[in-house]
């Protein structure tokens, strides 16, 4: 324990000094050092300049901020049924098998790609959050069957690859819906706060729930963490139905012909930035973004931990990953500069990473990994949005949640049986490959722009 205390301690120093030096040199949240209204004059007005006008300016709107609330609550439950659910293929149910859980992510996001002419269609057309009500109760469901399969002994690799493939599907709906649902909590002009605010949100209880669930692994085993995440999904269900309907900013009409999904492509066709930031997350998405391989492999075969190391090497990289975040959700508005960047810090990280002798090291540069591609995942998120006509939202939306998701399941087999082939250090070589590749088209794409168009910095 003591050790473990020592490697959560030395990576929170580390993170706090990356806050420090990211927000320090430019004078704090965008008020500079000589400002009389700063921390260290303890001003109220300070503390109300950030809520109205800094990173944490959309929670100041009420619907946004009884939504966050419930989503954070759901949000960790989902991470604890991730980790129990990798831990309980790899240690109970096969013998350290990576194969095995690559077929279960598979399962789990691959319908993403498969349903995404009807997921795009669902969320342009149908009441976003009267769908998030029927996915969030449905995946609830899920949750509490395999739960109980677990509890109570009776449960098997097959029912595990079931339930998977089963929330999977109803995930391709839910995902594009809570993605775009967020324009009309806020609105465009703080939708690129929202968007940060709520991957900040996102990987908090990434790093809040793998912890919880590996001292209860450890304690009563992984079944009573999947009923714990199916009890969560009431704190989302309740922020639905108390939301300020009158509030919400209305969507916009859009054509229900039966060739609207295929707008969808033809627009982003036409968009030479939408392609190549949609073209580096498929890289990265399908050979990067398969950590539950990578941290359950080294965790089990390179160090030989537990189920507790194993939720706080997972905590390190949410850690991570909320940094990113919330560095993203303090920019004003996104800049393509910001995803070749993060795609070439990607690649150092996994390189970092696949050498490292222990999982103290290990841990700290999962921090960094966590940083560069939540700052790679959210900036694309963002500029997406923002990017995308109104009407054409939704559709493109479920593209970019396709490839975020369901590019995974064509990497995830791949990745698995090199860990399993060759072991885990090798497989995270081939995440750091995509990142490196991925920032060659980035650079690639800014150096014809900078011929066309010397002055743009970002998406009209």
């Amino acid at each position: 324990m003591s050790d473990m205390l020592r490697m959560l301690l030395s990576i929170a120093g580390l993170s706090f000094a990356m806050i420090v030096q990211n927000y320090g040199s430019s004078g704090g949240y965008g008020i500079s050092r000589n400002d009389t209204h700063s921390p260290l004059a303890g001003s109220k007005s300070w503390f109300a300049s950030i809520w109205s006008q800094g990173m944490f300016r959309s929670l100041g709107q009420y619907n946004y901020r009884l939504w966050a609330g419930g989503a954070l609550v759901s949000n960790v439950g989902t991470w604890m049924q991730r980790v129990a659910q990798d831990w309980l293929v790899l240690t109970q149910l096969t013998h350290s098998n990576a194969t095995a859980v690559g077929v279960v992510m598979s399962l789990q996001f691959g319908p993403q790609l498969l349903l995404l002419p009807l997921t795009g269609w669902a969320t342009d057309h149908l009441d976003r959050r009267k769908l998030l009500m029927v996915t969030q109760t449905s995946m609830g469901i899920l949750a509490l069957g395999l739960g109980i399969l677990t509890v109570t002994g009776r449960v098997q690799l097959w029912q595990v690859y079931m339930f998977a493939c089963g929330l999977g599907c109803i995930s391709a709906f839910d995902a594009p819906a809570r993605q775009t649902f967020v324009s009309e909590l806020v609105g465009e002009q703080d939708l690129s706060n929202a968007v940060a605010l709520n991957s900040s949100s996102f990987n908090a209880a990434r790093m809040i729930g793998p912890a919880m669930a590996g001292i209860l692994i450890a304690a009563v085993g992984c079944g009573w963490a999947f009923l714990i995440n199916a009890a969560s999904f009431m704190a989302v269900l309740l922020a639905l139905s108390r939301l300020r309907l009158e509030e919400l900013h209305g969507k916009i009409k859009v054509d229900s012909s039966p060739g609207g999904f295929l707008q969808g492509f033809y627009y982003v066709w036409q968009r030479s930035e939408l392609k190549a930031a949609l073209l580096m997350l498929f890289l990265v998405g399908t050979f990067g973004l398969n950590f539950p391989i990578f941290i359950s492999t080294m965790a089990v075969s390179a160090f030989h931990t537990g189920a507790g190391r194993y939720g706080m090497l997972t905590s390190c990289m949410a850690m991570g990953s909320v940094i990113g975040a919330l560095m993203v959700a303090r920019r004003a508005r996104p800049q393509f500069l910001a995803l070749p960047l993060s795609a070439a810090a990607f690649g150092t990280s996994c390189s970092l990473a696949a050498i490292m002798p222990n999982e103290w090291s290990f841990g700290m540069i999962l921090v960094v990994t966590g940083i560069s591609v939540q700052t790679l995942t959210t900036t694309t998120n963002s500029l997406v949005q923002l990017g995308t006509e109104p009407a054409l939202r939704g559709r493109v939306m479920a593209i970019l949640l396709a490839i975020i998701l369901g590019s995974t399941p064509l990497g995830a087999p791949l990745v698995g049986w090199v860990a399993d082939r060759f072991g885990p250090r090798w497989a995270l070589a081939v995440g750091a490959t995509s990142g490196f590749c991925a920032a060659l088209i980035g650079l690639h794409h800014l150096l014809r722009r900078q011929r066309r168009w010397p002055v743009s910095d970002s998406f009209p």
